[in-house]
């Protein structure tokens, strides 16, 4: 018997003192994550790889590191200049897992800021399915959100 996938939504906003296309320049280059990826940290000594255009639609990013930062790649599939950018997540390692990525950005105060969103969602399958009971995707990336959207802004704000 097959166990049905189950689906997960996590998500994380705050508020930038930013134009809205400051942000923007920052997600649909992935070279610029480096600055405020919440996991671009993990591992030193990671292998980084960049494919098609240099930002926007159908740039992309590959990685391969050790136990902490997993190997996997992203791909932005989608752009709305200055407001909407998504992307598909794939990880290898340290299980394979697939994720659709959506950043949010909503102009506030005229356009001097940005309430900016990032949202992770995808389906449980396999083992995650079963760790998935024990311990919610909020719980295992809620955090690192969090940091990466207060990296994010210390970046667009200054």
């Amino acid at each position: 018997m097959r166990l049905a996938p189950v689906p997960y939504r996590v998500s994380r906003t705050t508020r930038v003192e930013a134009a809205p296309e400051r942000v923007f320049t920052e997600l649909v280059d992935f070279r610029r994550w480096r600055d405020w990826s919440p996991w671009d940290g993990l591992d030193p000594e990671m292998e980084r790889t960049y494919s098609g255009p240099k930002s926007g639609v159908g740039s992309g990013y590959a990685w391969d590191g050790d136990k902490h930062a997993g190997a996997g790649s992203m791909t932005i599939t989608d752009t709305q200049r200055p407001s909407r950018v998504d992307l598909d997540l794939r990880f290898e390692k340290p299980f394979p897992s697939r994720s659709a990525i959506r950043f949010d950005l909503d102009a506030e105060e005229g356009g001097a800021a940005t309430m900016v969103t990032w949202s992770m969602s995808g389906e449980h399958t396999g083992l995650m399915r079963v760790l998935g009971r024990v311990m919610s995707m909020d719980r295992l990336v809620g955090k690192d959100l969090e940091k990466g959207l207060a990296q994010l802004k210390d970046l667009a704000e200054t």
